[in-house]
């Protein structure tokens, strides 16, 4: 088996978005959509890469911030 590695390159606002998204994933019984275990492995380690990469997600306008970000992403209509 190789241990080769996938680098995924995100903007601020793409990490802050899905590390959010991805808290709540963790949050939620989800059971019957992700059931394979191996699935978790992956998902915990990008939350836990993301958490390290964000100093701001525990700042006291951290809804301000992902509220931003979203409509950033949001494509124009």
């Amino acid at each position: 088996m190789s241990n080769n590695q996938v680098t995924i390159k995100l903007t601020s606002d793409e990490a802050l978005v899905l590390s959010h998204w991805l808290e709540k994933l963790q949050m939620t019984d989800l059971s019957r959509v992700v059931d394979d275990p191996a699935v978790w492995v992956p998902i915990h380690r990008i939350a836990g890469t993301l958490d390290k990469a964000l100093p701001g997600l525990f700042a006291p306008d951290y809804d301000q911030r992902l509220g931003a970000a979203r409509q950033r992403l949001r494509p124009e209509d």
